[in-house]
């Protein structure tokens, strides 16, 4: 199955990546989505003009270069909605509003909230209805 990482706030946490090692030893695809810029435009943001530290961590994980998104600070759900992902696990309240707000298919899991794990794990057993917001 497929799931999604965001990466600023989430992935980076050394937590969070050993979720995504298990992961893919169960053999899931992982993939990140974020939205920083890519190589191409990332002069653009001043605050952090190089993308070694997110390359860092997706190659200490193992995840191929190729399962990584940019989304060039658009809305996550413009990138996730209508994809076979099977949750996208994110920091950012704003980013649930708007996936909320313009029907994302894809569930949003709020890494920030106690039982975070335990969400991602039910949608992967497919015990979660996709609908099911807390």
């Amino acid at each position: 199955m497929k799931v999604s990482f965001d990466f600023d706030g989430t992935l980076e946490h050394e937590y969070v990546q050993e979720y995504a090692r298990q992961l893919i030893e169960e053999g899931h695809e992982v993939w990140v989505v974020t939205t920083r810029y890519d190589e191409n435009h990332r002069h653009r943001y001043v605050q952090n003009p190089t993308l070694d530290d997110l390359w860092s961590v997706v190659d200490k994980v193992g995840i191929p270069r190729h399962r990584v998104r940019f989304t060039l600070m658009q809305y996550k759900h413009h990138y996730l909605n209508g994809t076979q992902f099977v949750w996208h696990l994110d920091d950012n309240e704003e980013e649930f509003t708007q996936a909320r707000r313009h029907k994302c298919s894809v569930p949003m899991v709020y890494v920030l909230q106690n039982n975070w794990k335990h969400k991602c794990d039910l949608y992967l057993k497919r015990e979660l209805d996709p609908d099911y917001d807390d």
